[in-house]
């Protein structure tokens, strides 16, 4: 038959608990195996290219990768810039195009109203 526990039996429990984490190494509670990682090669030793704090995988420092970094972001921007300039210049034709369009197709209804009224009205008015 299961006991019913007071409310002293839980608060002891809980202060029991709380001395135990504070008792209780953080090194037991978080084990990992990694290791740390050296910043760079040691003062004094060069790597095989002659360069200090080089990585080992890519083979470049920290500052020839923010460089490439910087070198392609200065790229795509410079190829936005073009794709813009080329969509405006190509907007910039259609909307000439279409207005030359509409300036012709005015000059050709303006042409066929003038010779099909050539005859003169007889009030010598305007109409209006």
């Amino acid at each position: 038959m299961p006991e019913i526990i007071s409310r002293r039996g839980v608060f002891s429990l809980l202060g029991i608990a709380t001395a135990l984490a504070f008792v209780v190494p953080t090194s037991l509670l978080t084990a990992s195996d990694a290791e740390a990682q050296a910043q760079g090669t040691p003062a004094g030793q060069t790597s095989p290219t002659g360069q200090t704090g080089q990585t080992g995988q890519t083979g470049q420092t920290g500052t020839e990768r923010r460089q490439e970094r910087r070198k392609a972001r200065t790229e795509r921007r410079q190829e936005r810039r073009t794709a813009r300039a080329k969509r405006r210049q190509e907007r910039r034709t259609a909307r000439t195009e279409r207005r030359n369009e509409r300036q012709s197709a005015r000059a050709e209804r303006r042409e066929k109203g003038n010779t099909s009224s050539s005859t003169p009205n007889p009030s010598g008015s305007t109409p209006k």
